[in-house]
């Protein structure tokens, strides 16, 4: 069989000289969405999709069964003022997970429901922060998968509009000062104030007093800074401390200064140094007993909790509460204070399975440990703003839809306090967790789930992420649990770049060390088959975002390795990244193709830029997202064209390209449809028959 009868696109004879070095980018034209040569493309490249996945069978088992196991719908952690409580929750007929408020006399509605804001489902709830009285709420909102966030304020009580849009305000903080009449939030410039290019840039912090124009608001933070600085921002409960970190894009580190409101203006806060210029990450907390929480990874690759006075907040002043753990991550904490003996509850993940530990407040002694339901992913740890003897936290496996449990320090006891709201069968598996060596002896962990009783090679999905220290924990997915009930097995690779380990195992992947997570990849395809796992025909990958930029360089790499792949939202082209969506800001992460010494290392796995004619590569599905503002689908429609030129083989290359979708949340149902999309594709190509 000959391969498919692809969509012509030109291959431009473009070469650029780049450190010395000559740099081929045949399809640079398809940069340009508005193109109508691209738009072309697209749309053929839409015709050949739909035929060729059209002649797949399975679809609509694969779509029925992932649409029934979502119907568990979902449950959020509550967030309390006072006797009143907000919590988001998704029940199994709804595209979007609502915000419900809990009154002070128990009545329950429904604060905000993305379809009823915006029926066909495009509008997203991004964020929400209600004030320290609970009497108003922040909030923000996307149409269309572009993740602008939009800035609104409502009154609780009556659920009415009162302010909004404040546009500009993606990934902002609020912070409310007491009484509810200002807040400090972060807002990008103006177009008009950047330069052409840079309007995804230039935050700065701004306190913003309700009921009046947003066009008032004072700047406070953030001019003269980095162009690509993200900030965070927070008031302490009584209103008396203000932190604000930076950090420079995605990098493991952060710049952190507070000040004390009551020594000088919340318009003009007199900011002191924490820390400056250190290669650590650092969070403040200020505590009901006046004392200043610091949770680090300042000489603590596994992070640390230490205590200081509020007055002396640099690193010299600190003294170890909970030290690091050789072995076990510290991930979170909370302060249970309406005891005889206060106690802190500090979060783990030990090879990415969560835990908790109890600790005496005053001297980090631990004393007990936090029952959990299981072996599974805790969420955020959960307090009254006020204090108390209970916390509350999310929890989920690979069986379990979201949890939310209440955990009483009185009794030491942890009870269900919440359960996703739908009913559903959801089918037995076995997770075994195995170690295996990576190609420079690392050892690496993996998450292999399968059938109960399953035997011989099966096709299988070897999925990563190896990035920004993000970890792979276990969590409840109708994708998997679908894969898995049809009779094949779904692996999780813990790669360095994540955080599972700690920040050197993020930082074993990062810039010049990136090949490590590519080679922990194919170690871990190469231990599946060599346990009888799987088989190289039945073996695929999966991958997005920067785990799109993973399978894209796994199968440059290794294309004899696996049968297929499916590289979703991917970064592909590592030359220019840095000029689209928010590329610049990850140039920390990866590297910039402006130095000599960081092009070499992009320049050595650029997936683009290694693929090679007439070689037999797997059977590939691009996933994008037009409307995506993180990474750009210019760089799979690259991808795609340039592998189809290449492809030797029969087996196909497809892109899949949906329309008013971005890179995040999505309603259910379009969730439902690319899921299924996914794993009919990976089914034909490794042999699995439901």
């Amino acid at each position: 069989m000959s391969p498919l009868p692809y969509p012509p696109a030109s291959r431009d004879n473009l070469v650029e000289e780049l450190h010395g070095v000559p740099v081929a980018d045949p399809y640079r034209w398809l940069e340009s969405s508005d193109d109508p040569a691209t738009k072309e493309w697209l749309t053929a490249q839409e015709e050949l999709f739909s035929t060729e996945l059209g002649a797949l069978a399975g679809r609509d088992g694969f779509r029925a069964r992932i649409a029934e196991l979502l119907r568990s719908g979902s449950v959020g952690a509550p967030v309390w003022r006072g006797e009143r409580q907000l919590f988001m929750r998704r029940t199994p007929e709804q595209e979007h997970a609502v915000l419900y408020t809990v009154d002070p006399d128990g009545t329950e509605r429904a604060l905000l429901d993305p379809m009823r804001l915006d029926s066909t489902g495009l509008t997203t709830l991004d964020s929400w922060q209600p004030d320290k009285e609970g009497r108003l709420l922040a909030y923000q909102i996307s149409v269309g998968g572009d993740e602008e966030s939009s800035l609104y304020l409502m009154d609780i009580a009556s659920g009415i509009r009162i302010e909004g849009p404040i546009d500009r305000c993606r990934y902002s903080p609020v912070a409310w000062l007491p009484g509810g009449e200002a807040f400090y939030y972060v807002r990008r410039l103006p177009s008009t104030e950047v330069p052409e290019g840079e309007e995804q840039f230039h935050r700065r912090v701004y306190l913003h007093r309700v009921g009046t124009s947003s066009e008032e608001d004072v700047l406070i933070f953030g001019d003269g800074l980095e162009k690509t600085n993200y900030y965070g921002v927070a008031v302490s409960r009584d209103g008396r401390w203000l932190q604000i970190s930076a950090s420079r894009g995605t990098a493991p580190r952060n710049d952190l200064w507070v000040a004390d409101l009551t020594a000088s203006s919340p318009d003009s806060p007199e900011l002191v140094v924490v820390q400056e210029g250190v290669d650590a990450q650092t969070a403040a907390h200020f505590g009901r007993d006046g004392r200043l929480y610091i949770f680090t990874d300042l000489d603590a690759s596994r992070a640390r909790i230490c205590v200081t006075d509020p007055s002396a907040p640099r690193s010299e002043h600190w003294r170890d509460l909970i030290p690091q753990d050789p072995e076990a991550v510290l991930t979170d904490f909370a302060i249970l204070d309406d005891l005889d003996r206060p106690v802190m509850l500090v979060g783990w993940t030990r090879h990415a399975i969560s835990e908790i530990s109890v600790h005496d407040l005053v001297t980090g002694e631990r004393v007990g440990e936090v029952p959990t339901p299981g072996l599974g992913t805790i969420g955020g740890i959960v307090e009254r703003p006020e204090g108390g003897h209970e916390a509350w936290f999310g929890y989920t496996d690979n069986t379990t839809p979201p949890t939310i449990q209440r955990y009483d320090a009185r009794t030491g006891e942890t009870t269900l306090w919440a359960a996703s709201p739908g009913a559903v069968e959801v089918p037995a598996v076995d997770t075994r967790q195995v170690t295996y060596r990576s190609a420079d002896g690392s050892e690496v962990h993996m998450l292999v789930i399968s059938k109960p009783g399953a035997e011989g090679p099966r096709p299988t999905v070897l999925y990563g992420y190896g990035g920004f220290g993000i970890s792979m924990t276990p969590g409840y997915s109708a994708s998997i649990l679908t894969w898995v009930e049809a009779g094949g097995t779904y692996a999780i690779a813990q790669l360095r770049g994540g955080g599972e380990q700690g920040e050197e195992w993020h930082r074993a992947g990062m810039l010049a060390n990136k090949q490590n997570v590519f080679d922990d990849l194919h170690a871990a395809a190469e231990h599946l088959i060599a346990t009888g796992v799987t088989t190289p025909s039945q073996l695929a990958i999966s991958g997005g975002s920067n785990g799109g930029l993973l399978v894209g360089a796994a199968l440059t790499q290794r294309p004899e390795l696996y049968a297929a792949v499916v590289c979703s939202a991917p970064l592909l082209d590592m030359i220019r990244y840095e000029l689209f969506g928010l590329g610049a800001t990850w140039n920390v992460e990866y590297g910039s193709a402006e130095k000599p010494e960081e092009f070499a290392w992009l320049r050595s796995y650029s997936p683009y830029h290694h693929v090679r004619e007439g070689v037999s590569y797997p059977a590939t599905l691009f996933t994008v997202f037009q409307s995506d503002t993180r990474v750009h689908p210019l760089h799979a429609w690259k991808m795609c064209a340039a592998l189809q030129y290449a492809q030797a083989s029969e087996r196909p290359i497809l892109l899949r390209n949906e329309v008013e979708a971005g890179h995040g949340a999505r309603a259910v149902s379009k969730t439902v449809e690319l899921a299924a999309d996914q794993l009919v594709f990976l089914a034909h190509h490794t042999g699995l028959t439901a």
